[in-house]
């Protein structure tokens, strides 16, 4: 079976000495460029009537439908962590997707686009943190119940983000394995049943990482909360 069904970073388009170009480098910037194209297009004539373009309903209802999901999972309002967890979505969304067209090779497949995505997720958690808690309070959370706790906690961080870029990256190209294999037994029969299966699959991975990226950034920004609610607690119950 040919690598380059399973990882785009082993097709090396141009070479020279310790540069290089490969394919999940050039599908990635291909997908920026959609997801450019598109936004423009669905945001060059925007309306407040009841009339709306395609492209405008269609964005309407994408972003309705993260805004829910967000909201449902932090039980905050939502609108801080649109852009990046819708981000973070569509990006993946698309890369997935775009499988059905011939000759693309989904840069998903790659560990160092999933590990690049995942990295993202890890430093996204402590920014919205110390945004909402400060510095010193949240770094504070990890010496809870005890400074000895430090290193597994720390621990904690690095294995989760590791196991969002592992999840990922072996879904998509181990998708990619299965329908190679299929195809080669049988071209004529498994074609459209698999490419079906791969874009079923690409947006159940995509909205999973999501889901999980804004569940580690709410299990942040709620443990400041629970310390908060207990102080209150305290406090009322000293004044009572």
């Amino acid at each position: 079976m040919d690598i380059r069904l399973i990882s785009p970073d082993q097709v090396v388009l141009w070479h020279s000495g310790p540069f290089s170009i490969n394919a999940t480098m050039i599908f990635t910037w291909l997908i920026m460029g959609v997801l450019v194209g598109g936004s423009w297009l669905a945001t060059r004539n925007l309306s407040s009537d009841l009339r709306l373009s395609r492209w405008q309903n269609l964005l309407e209802i994408v972003v309705a439908a993260i805004r829910k999901q967000i909201g449902e999972i932090s039980r905050q309002p939502p609108d801080r962590f649109l852009p990046f967890i819708g981000t973070l979505f569509i990006f993946i969304v698309v890369a997935n997707l775009l499988a059905v067209v011939p000759g693309y090779i989904a840069p998903t497949a790659s560990l160092s686009t999933t590990a690049a995505l995942a990295i993202c997720v890890f430093l996204a958690v402590p920014w919205y943190g110390i945004r909402d808690q400060g510095f010193r309070q949240y770094l504070g959370n990890y010496l809870k119940p005890t400074i000895f706790m430090l290193p597994f906690n720390v621990i904690g961080e690095l294995s989760r983000t590791l196991a969002l870029a592992v999840r990922l990256f072996g879904n998509i190209m181990s998708g990619a394995k299965i329908a190679a294999i299929f195809l080669a037994l049988a071209p004529l029969v498994f074609p459209i049943f698999m490419q079906v299966l791969g874009l079923l699959t690409g947006l159940i991975q995509a909205y999973i990482f999501a889901v999980l990226a804004m569940v580690y950034i709410a299990a942040a920004l709620k443990v400041h909360e629970s310390v908060q609610l207990k102080k209150e607690q305290k406090g009322e119950h000293e004044h009572g």
